[in-house]
């Protein structure tokens, strides 16, 4: 899930929200200002309900994000790399470049999150006690007791052993801790998402077929993103089986075309898409023969007519602190998440000294895995 808008970092982390992040703020600020507070204290103003339901579904997002954080913080801590945070309606998801080096660090990371949930819950809990005690208006109480109910939710809900909530990962790291196969793992706890998965999605269809009740709407939808989720993650987690002790030196591309900074957009223009210049990406070299940065079709057209004349491939290409870079000596396997997070879905291959030797892309993988794959049918 890709960011829309950044919010910059916080600890270090990147942080962005998806445009979905509206929808969820919508529903729960309709559902308060409409029905719960009303309900539980009548005769305010709608002004004052609206304005209380925006605010508290702005903190629940905050209590998403430190339950991420609480994630990447503890991942970075166990020496698994973040690639940042993405809010969005369902929730969080920290971007992790590489897998957990051992079952507990995996046991770590995925249990920081529903711990953190609960300790807001209680948090909010003997807020919302202190605050009543004070005789502070009702409604604002309700708000926060609200708060104190739906992360304590989230904790339970998210400590259920089924992949990808972070039981699942729980469960992972039991099953790979008893078996010693991160593979075999990965399955139990996928298979365990996907029957989560579809015990909701007929609960909420029952909810709405039988009982009359929309809210089981969304029990399906979380439901239906459990299945689509947790199946992912068995074929990444086969993809890495397939992929398992394969150097990015056995599928990159070797000694790939290269772009002078210097070269104009329209001199580029004038000899692709014949010749050399029939790619589709090109590392970008500086005047001292050292790789400089990535320059795509797509961002070359980008720049106007009128001006290509004068713009140069380094003025448009993306520089190397931009692009994905990997070794020769890399696995594949490490480096194909950081592929699928990343803008151009490549990498560059660099040696010890900086040197580009390779370029390697997501399809390039891809036609290795078909292969691998067809290669063991036939054997087997």
């Amino acid at each position: 899930m890709n960011e829309t808008v950044s919010l910059g970092r916080i600890a270090g982390v990147r942080v962005g929200v998806h445009w979905s992040v509206l929808v969820i703020v919508v529903l729960i600020a309709l559902g308060l200002a409409r029905g719960r507070f009303p309900l539980a204290h009548p005769g305010q103003s709608t002004a004052a309900y609206w304005a209380l339901a925006v605010l508290t579904s702005l903190v629940f997002l905050a209590s998403l994000l430190a339950h991420e954080l609480a994630h990447a913080i503890v991942a970075r801590r166990n020496d698994v790399q973040v690639d940042g945070i993405t809010l969005w309606m369902l929730g969080g998801a920290a971007r992790l470049r590489n897998e957990a080096p051992s079952p507990g660090a995996e046991l770590r990371i995925a249990a920081v999150g529903p711990l953190t949930s609960l300790v807001l819950g209680g948090v909010f809990t003997g807020l919302a006690v202190g605050l009543d005690a004070l005789r502070v208006p009702g409604l604002v109480v309700e708000a926060v007791a609200w708060l104190a109910a739906i992360n304590i939710l989230l904790a339970v809900f998210n400590a259920l052993p089924a992949a990808p909530l972070d039981g699942g990962r729980i469960l992972r790291s039991f099953l790979w801790h008893r078996s010693g196969d991160r593979l075999r793992a990965t399955r139990g706890a996928s298979a365990a998402g996907r029957a989560l998965g579809w015990l909701m999605v007929a609960a909420g269809l029952a909810a709405v077929l039988l009982g009359g009740s929309l809210s089981g709407l969304w029990a399906a939808l979380v439901g239906w993103f459990l299945i689509a989720a947790a199946t992912a993650e068995a074929r990444q987690a086969e993809l890495r089986g397939v992929l398992h002790g394969i150097p990015v030196s056995r599928v990159m591309t070797h000694s790939p075309v290269t772009l002078p900074a210097a070269v104009t957009v329209a001199q580029f223009l004038a000899e692709a898409p014949y010749g050399r210049y029939r790619h589709p990406a090109f590392p970008v070299e500086s005047a001292d023969g050292r790789v400089a940065g990535l320059v795509t079709v797509e961002l070359i057209n980008r720049v106007p007519p009128q001006v290509r004349a004068t713009t140069t491939i380094g003025d448009v290409m993306r520089p190397l602190s931009e692009v994905e870079t990997t070794g020769p000596d890399d696995m594949v396997m490490d480096l194909l998440p950081r592929l699928d997070a990343s803008t151009d879905r490549r990498a560059l291959v660099l040696d010890a000294e900086g040197r580009l030797i390779g370029i390697v892309t997501r399809d390039d993988i891809g036609r290795i895995v078909t292969w691998l794959t067809a290669a063991g049918r036939t054997q087997g």
